[in-house]
């Protein structure tokens, strides 16, 4: 599980870096646990983020694999990565 100090401080990378970054919002990226605290949901661009073995995946590529997933639709536990 994320404790709650590390998840005040994570972002969604895609909000937040290079030309991709929202400068429309003060705290672009915000993410929600969801989902027996396995999935990790910005609440700007709804991207969906894994958390394996307690480990956050902030991968935006993985992040936008799961972006048309529904948040009741995302698998428990995070399947793994090929």
């Amino acid at each position: 599980m994320v404790n709650a100090e590390l998840l005040e401080i994570l972002r969604c990378p895609y909000c937040v870096s290079g030309e991709t970054r929202r400068k429309d919002k003060e705290d672009p990226g915000r993410l929600d646990l969801v989902r027996e605290d396995s999935w990790l949901v910005c609440q700007d661009c709804g991207r969906k983020y894994p958390i394996r073995e307690d480990i956050p995946v902030m991968l935006i590529e993985t992040g936008e694999k799961w972006r048309q997933t529904a948040v009741d639709a995302l698998p428990v536990p995070p399947p793994e990565e090929n």
